[in-house]
């Protein structure tokens, strides 16, 4: 994927275990890499881990803040803007007929609406050169539906068909908008679950395991890159076998 080098790609929810395999692979291909997240202890330990990478500190749920985050990313990305990965997220679980408005509403704002806004202010930096990737992170969770997540469900499926309109808009101006959709990945959310919960999820995986943050971050760099120019409007499905599209 040597084509990533010297590319301009700001990453958010840099922090989490997720985002920092993508952090990783980005750096090891050479790109220049705006890392964000909310945790500033660990974006400081990226800083000082990789090359090329600069941070800042931002909470995507400050929508009205969004179009200057984008701003003052790109401008420590020297003006220019190649990439941007939408892997900020969060969950706030609980059964339909007990979630309240609230729990609602701060899933759907800051999963779904945030990642159009980040989306959409990049593209407008992505138009002046007329060329640039959007990559989105779903979740397999977003085609089956799960217990205990309507909100969370809701907000991932919304950005995969948020994305293919994104990409109908924008292909002519040589923009790809493109969906990762990760199934159960080790990170530090799934290393709490309980055991029998755990082995009754891998019992459904085809793979017999769960996935790891590497292999999330492997199809990033790929949509990031020249070899998938002609890809558009996809989602890519990464989950072992666990649903297929």
């Amino acid at each position: 994927m040597s084509d990533l080098k010297d590319k301009n790609i700001i990453v958010t929810g840099a922090s989490g275990g997720i985002g920092n395999s993508i952090i990783k692979k980005l750096n090891q291909s050479g790109a220049n890499i705006l890392a964000s997240g909310t945790r500033i202890e660990k974006l400081e330990e990226l800083k000082s881990k990789y090359v090329n990478i600069k941070t800042l500190k931002f909470d995507i749920s400050k929508s009205d803040q969004i179009e200057e985050f984008v701003e003052n990313a790109t401008k420590e990305l020297d003006g220019n803007l190649d990439c941007i990965v939408n892997n900020a997220g969060i969950t706030q679980d609980n059964l339909a007929i007990r979630m309240s408005l609230d729990e609602w509403q701060k899933v759907i704002d800051i999963n779904l609406t945030s990642t159009f806004l980040m989306s959409k202010f990049a593209i407008k930096k992505m138009l002046k050169n007329k060329s640039g990737k959007v990559v989105n992170i779903t979740s397999v969770v977003g085609h089956t539906g799960n217990l205990g997540q309507v909100n969370y469900t809701a907000s991932k499926a919304g950005i995969i068909a948020m994305s293919k309109s994104l990409a109908i808009e924008y292909a002519k101006k040589n923009i790809n908008v493109n969906c990762i959709s990760p199934g159960f990945i080790k990170t530090a959310m799934t290393d709490k679950l309980d055991e029998k919960y755990k082995d009754a999820i891998i019992s459904k995986i085809p793979s017999s395991r769960l996935g790891e943050p590497d292999d999330i971050a492997n199809a990033v760099l790929f949509l990031c890159s020249n070899q998938s120019s002609y890809i558009n409007g996809e989602t890519l499905h990464v989950n072992g076998g666990m649903y297929m599209a």
